[in-house]
């Protein structure tokens, strides 16, 4: 490591003001940030200095999002081989390399688009190039089906970053999730391909790895998307082979969805992970999880041969779709979330509730989470607001009645 310092201090100057790569200032600086803590200082006043800055942040945040991953390309290698009739005869290893390399062309694809356009904006603007793609670049590729084109994913995370970011100045000051804003792009410009009840499964080789045909009765329709077609006051979820499936594997995850939001376990091994760092709020999660719990509840008892998913149980609800993962890594954006105490309960609860009624009683669209972070994303800062107007006139009332 030293080594590499001596070698960024000695081409350092070539990108300062003068060097002959001076315009990719920004550029050198993102590279140098990222690799080591900056060790510039603020010279006056009262400051609290530590090693944690943004980068290091996004950083503990990718950590967490990896059991999700890795889980996800496992499954989607999972499914593929379930599909085609192998998987008893597929190494644990062949599944998961198979799914490594259907999943890492998306990664790779969202980031050079993301992170490519905020070089270019940094540079125009001179300013500092912005960590915050760094999570969004991988919550992208993970909230989609393994299906999406790459051209698809190109698209919309160009059309996010520059529409819900870049114009509003960059990171921090975006009011609406980015990664969401990819996939609501996704679902209204493509619906075919984000809808919930089509083909959610991989059935083609991955470099060569995994190539076969789909067997007899294969349907690669997530669990979300039986029940949108469910017919009647039973309701009976199939894998993709036509096994009934239990809420244990709801819970653990091998069923057919989207790339990192199908194992309720790995993510809330990442949701460990946040919390012990202090990097996501518990109140958020615990509130989105509450509104979900007992909005799922009272959804029990309405008429299920009109409503389907009031056929599901309050846990089942939560483990399924992208509620989990909504839960821990969307609502908890500190950016977008609610930023005071009272407002991060509101907030969360709202998001667990909203989520489950557009799941209920919207039947075109089984899958709520996105809708319900973006929607609630536009509303936190009034309820800051009215949570901060609500304590002052609190504080008034006291001191007036002090006097």
């Amino acid at each position: 490591m030293k080594a590499l310092r001596r070698f960024l201090d000695k081409i350092k100057p070539n990108f300062e003001p003068g060097g002959k790569f001076a315009p990719l200032q920004s550029v050198f600086e993102g590279f140098e940030s990222f690799l080591f803590v900056p060790a510039t200082t603020s010279k006056s006043g009262v400051h609290i200095h530590d090693n944690i800055d943004s980068k290091r942040t996004m950083t503990v945040v990718i950590i967490a999002l990896l059991p999700a991953l890795l889980f996800g390309m496992y499954n989607v290698g999972y499914q593929h081989y379930l599909a085609i009739g192998e998987l008893a005869t597929t190494s644990f290893w062949t599944v998961f390399l198979y799914g490594f390399l259907a999943v890492l062309p998306k990664i790779v694809v969202s980031y050079l688009v993301g992170l490519g356009i905020e070089f270019i904006v940094a540079q125009m603007r001179h300013h500092e190039i912005q960590e915050g793609f760094l999570v969004s670049g991988m919550l992208i590729p993970m909230i989609v089906p393994i299906d999406t084109p790459l051209w698809m994913i190109a698209i919309a995370t160009a059309f996010a970053v520059i529409f819900a970011k870049e114009v509003f100045g960059g990171t921090g000051m975006n009011i609406f999730n980015v990664a969401l804003v990819t996939r609501a792009f996704l679902f209204f410009a493509y619906p075919s391909k984000m809808s919930g009840d089509n083909v959610f499964v991989r059935t083609g080789d991955a470099f060569g790895i995994g190539g076969g045909t789909v067997v007899d009765g294969f349907s690669g329709a997530t669990p979300l998307g039986q029940v949108a077609t469910n017919v009647g006051d039973e309701l009976v979820l199939r894998n993709i082979v036509g096994e009934p499936l239990t809420t244990l594997d709801y819970f653990i995850g091998l069923i057919p969805g989207s790339i990192g939001e199908t194992s309720t376990l790995a993510i809330l091994i990442g949701a460990v992970i946040l919390l012990l760092t202090g990097i996501a709020s518990w109140r958020i999660i615990v509130s989105v999880f509450a509104g979900g719990l007992l909005t799922a509840w009272v959804c029990t008892m309405v008429d299920p041969s009109i409503y389907a998913a009031a056929l599901l149980s309050p846990i089942d609800q939560v483990c399924l779709g992208g509620f989990a993962f909504a839960a821990v890594f969307m609502a908890t954006d500190p950016v977008t979330a609610a930023r005071t105490k009272t407002g991060k309960y509101i907030y969360g609860f709202l998001i667990g509730a909203m989520a489950i009624i557009i799941r209920v009683f919207n039947t075109g669209y089984p899958e709520g989470a996105m809708l319900a972070v973006l929607f609630m994303n536009a509303f936190a800062p009034l309820i800051d607001h009215y949570v901060v107007e609500a304590n002052i006139s609190r504080r008034l009332k006291r001191a007036k009645n002090a006097k």
